[in-house]
């Protein structure tokens, strides 16, 4: 798709790749076209995917590790409807894939136990003004479905963990069950996920209330995305 969303496309599969953006600030205004967009973290509407020395030792956005399967800001409220990245330059290495994974197809190969773990127990999802209790998946006021994930949180009761982070079960946001939850999804997020490598000048948008996103490690420390986080207007 070129220059515009394929809405079609974004419903069907729950994202979508936009070919020959031309910059940033055309990439903000595809992604607009959506819904408004959300500040992040830094209270900025965009933020860049790119190394900084001295994250190396976290599963962080702008280190060059592995990040585990999340959706994104599971404790804003709402969380951000989709989520965009614009590629400035791609990896060389041959790594710093964007990974995704629908919770449909998710929940297809988990087990009722596991399910019912994700749909019954509420957790605290840290974020603004306390953040969000409320269960992993559920659905909005609107019926579409609603997720809150992180590997991490359930493993590491922490977003951006350090790596050789150990952390007791009694810490955990749901003990011992969340934590085999965690590796249940890890597992099977690696054997069913879509990689996507990002072509300079495109956009991938994806549907953060329902796919489930990490990415891979890579080596090349010039490889640059801009990150945006919108609302969507349907949901309003």
């Amino acid at each position: 798709m070129e220059g515009r969303v394929d809405r079609k496309r974004l419903g069907e599969d729950g994202y979508v790749v936009v070919h020959d953006v031309p910059d940033r600030t055309a990439a903000a205004e595809v992604v607009g076209s959506l819904g408004d967009l959300v500040p992040q973290y830094n209270g900025l509407l965009t933020h860049e995917v790119t190394y900084r020395p001295g994250n190396d030792h976290r599963a962080y956005s702008q280190s060059a590790n592995t990040i585990l399967a999340h959706t994104e800001a599971p404790g804003w409220d709402p969380s951000p409807a989709y989520l965009a990245l614009f590629c400035h330059r791609q990896a060389r290495c041959g790594g710093g894939h964007t990974d995704l994974l629908d919770i449909r197809r998710l929940v297809d190969a988990l087990e009722p136990a596991e399910v019912t773990l994700m749909t019954d127990a509420e957790l605290t999802f840290p974020g603004p003004d306390g953040g969000v209790r409320t269960t992993m998946l559920g659905a909005d006021d609107t019926g579409r479905t609603a997720l809150r994930f992180s590997y991490n949180l359930l493993t590491a009761a922490d977003y951006d963990p350090h790596h050789e982070s150990d952390v007791d079960d009694s810490r955990l946001p749901l003990g011992r069950a969340g934590r085999r939850l965690a590796h249940r999804v890890s597992d099977l997020f690696h054997e069913l996920r879509t990689r996507v490598l990002i072509h300079e000048n495109a956009l991938l948008i994806w549907d953060n209330q329902r796919m489930l996103h990490a990415r891979s490690e890579y080596a090349d420390r010039a490889r640059h995305l801009t990150r945006f986080w919108a609302g969507d207007r349907t949901r309003a």
